[in-house]
């Protein structure tokens, strides 16, 4: 996979050339998706308020039409993944503005987190609120803990939520401390933890350098579930364990030289 630090000028130019090239095919894709969705929204809301498989299922088509034509996705452990139809969180690295469209190659209807400003982007925003993923205001207490019971509620009702326990996208593509947000909602919730590694993704986009994308390959390794039902909610500990064990899960995909501090902390 291509190391992107200190690219020379030529392969800059190239990459920015590249990232112009995916933003307009993927807004171009979007557009008449976005129709489709529109066009099943009130039947996708009043049959299936909460899971919405119909907007998931072109969210899926999206964002794999997407990215095959400038980089290939290698799914290892496929049979890790829980099925479809089962609830639950499933955690990954954070290293690129690619991690999302890689994920959906796992073809899991899984609801996802993102600052609320992002559901103001056109068309994609909007097919973001149409399928359900979850707003949050990052300096908002308030907001993450409406985030927290919202997805407690989704899993409750069916959905799958994916979270970034790192918090925000690593700028050096090292693994930072997990949050306990995404383990306390799966202990409340009583829900398997998925771990999952993402590898290469901050080497096609990387970090703070979203107008340069590269050729490559991405690896998501799919690693053994993680039970959190039975456990104690009201103490701590339990979040914690559970942060640990799936830290250590996906920490064990990387490098040596990728894997830094071990931290939690208690917010997302």
């Amino acid at each position: 996979m291509p190391i992107a630090d200190g690219p020379s000028g030529l392969s800059k130019v190239l990459a920015n050339i590249r990232a112009c090239m995916f933003g307009a095919w993927t807004f171009m894709l979007a557009i008449p998706l976005f129709i489709v969705m529109m066009s099943m929204a009130l039947p996708v809301l009043a049959l299936d308020k909460f899971r919405r498989l119909a907007q998931h299922f072109v969210n899926n088509l999206w964002a794999i039409a997407s990215t095959t034509p400038f980089y290939s996705v290698q799914i290892e452990g496929r049979e890790n993944l829980p099925p479809a139809s089962t609830p639950a969180v499933y955690v990954a690295n954070h290293q690129s503005f690619m991690d999302i469209y890689s994920l959906f190659h796992l073809q899991r209807p899984f609801k996802f987190i993102s600052k609320t400003s992002n559901f103001l982007i056109p068309i994609v925003g909007w097919s973001m609120f149409l399928t359900g993923h979850i707003m949050l205001n990052r300096v908002d207490r308030r907001s993450q803990l409406k985030c927290l019971q919202s997805c407690i509620e989704m899993l409750s009702q069916g959905a799958s939520c994916l979270f970034f326990p790192e918090g925000t996208r690593s700028k050096d593509k090292v693994l930072g401390g997990f949050k306990k947000g995404a383990f306390s909602v799966a202990v409340k919730a009583g829900v398997p933890v998925v771990p999952i590694t993402l590898v290469g993704t901050g080497d096609i986009m990387p970090s703070g350098r979203e107008g340069q994308m590269y050729a490559g390959r991405v690896k998501i390794v799919v690693h053994p579930m993680i039970p959190a039902k039975g456990m104690d909610a009201d103490k701590g500990m339990d979040a914690d364990k559970v942060s640990a064990e799936a830290r250590k899960a996906v920490a064990s995909a990387l490098p040596p030289e990728l894997v830094g501090s071990d931290s939690v902390t208690d917010s997302m």
